[in-house]
C-alpha cells in the first residue's frame, strides 16, 4: 500500500516545479491536477482507506475524465492536462 502523505508530498513537489519552469498552460494544468490529486488523496485519508498505485491512478484518471466530460476544460487544455498528468505518474 502507498504512503498517502508521502505521495501527496511528492505530487506537490512535482506540481511546484511548474511554478518556476512551466508555461502558462502547464501552470494551469498543474494547478488543475493538484486539485484532483488532493481530492483523491484527501478522500482516502479521511476514509482511512489504503490505496495501491494502480487504484490511485484509476481514481485520479476517473476524476479528470469526469470533469472533461462535464465540459470543465477546453480541448486544448485537455492535451496539456494529460501531458502533465502523464509526467506526474512517471515521477511517482
Amino acid at each position: 500500500m502507498l504512503d498517502l502523505e508521502q505521495l501527496s508530498d511528492d505530487a506537490q513537489v512535482y506540481f511546484d516545479g511548474y511554478v518556476a519552469t512551466g508555461t502558462d498552460d502547464e501552470l494551469f494544468a498543474s494547478g488543475y491536477l493538484r486539485g484532483h490529486v488532493d481530492l483523491v488523496l484527501g478522500g482516502a485519508l479521511m476514509q482511512n482507506k489504503a490505496l495501491t498505485m494502480d487504484e490511485f491512478i484509476d481514481l485520479v484518471e476517473q476524476s479528470v475524465n469526469k470533469a472533461i466530460k462535464n465540459g470543465e476544460l477546453e480541448q486544448s487544455d485537455v492535451i496539456t492536462v494529460n501531458n502533465v498528468l502523464n509526467g506526474l505518474l512517471k515521477t511517482l
